[in-house]
């Protein structure tokens, strides 16, 4: 099966003192050509913030703002009105469209948080701003694929502006799942915790990997895993 790997050393790095950043993608100061993106997922960054800091105001516009907290609390306003923090089992999904401001703050005074920064460009531009938050409990998501974000929000997900099913799963131990890759679609893996064998590929906390061939994928938890799994349009 053609794939694409991508080692959590690999990754772009970002150190501001208040926040730690991972770049799967290009972002920011850290291009790599070879890494602009993968079909519309175009932005996935592990960041680590300190307490009490955070992204002040700043404006977006036309993106997907996708946020899936791993460990504290992600504090978010925003210029339509919404006030919340997010949660672990929580994401959080902001259509910047025709424009909004934000900023994400640390919500603790005495822990970091640690969380996915996800940008996937939506099918359209000008898109009226919205924003939708929803949560799934950990039994949800343990050793199945739990839809999390689609095109449609079936199944209880959050809405996604673009042809994308998003899945989050807590695999336990030596638990194993299969998924079957349409034609025309291609799947992105993101490796949150633990270790993971995906068609004997071994990954780890941090990696990535893309598939881009249809077909049936073996997913192995070498040890307890977390992990989202992104289909897309080929």
């Amino acid at each position: 099966m053609n794939q694409i790997l991508r080692p959590s050393e690999a990754r772009g790095d970002a150190d501001f003192g208040w926040l730690k950043s991972k770049h799967t993608f290009s972002f920011g100061s850290y291009f790599d050509p070879n890494y602009i993106g993968f079909g519309a997922l175009r932005v996935i960054n592990e960041d680590r913030v300190a307490p009490s800091a955070g992204f002040p105001t700043h404006p977006h516009q036309n993106m997907e703002i996708i946020s899936y907290v791993v460990s504290g609390g992600l504090e978010h306003k925003d210029s339509i009105g919404t006030g919340s923090v997010i949660r672990p089992g929580e994401l959080q999904r902001m259509s910047a469209g025709t424009g909004v401001r934000h900023s994400e703050y640390n919500h603790s005074d005495t822990e970091p948080v640690h969380f996915l920064q996800i940008w996937i460009v939506p099918e359209q531009d000008g898109l009226q701003p919205s924003y939708e938050q929803k949560a799934f409990a950990e039994d949800e998501r343990q050793n199945t694929l739990r839809l999390i974000g689609s095109r449609d929000g079936r199944d209880g997900s959050v809405v996604i502006h673009q042809d994308v099913d998003l899945y989050a799963s807590l695999l336990g131990a030596d638990k194993s799942l299969a998924y079957d890759i349409r034609p025309g679609r291609k799947v992105w893996l993101q490796i949150v915790k633990g270790k993971l064998s995906v068609n004997n590929q071994q990954l780890s906390a941090g990696d990535g990997l893309g598939l881009l061939d249809a077909g049936a994928i073996s997913l192995t938890a070498q040890e307890n895993a977390e992990f989202l799994l992104f289909d897309l349009e080929a």
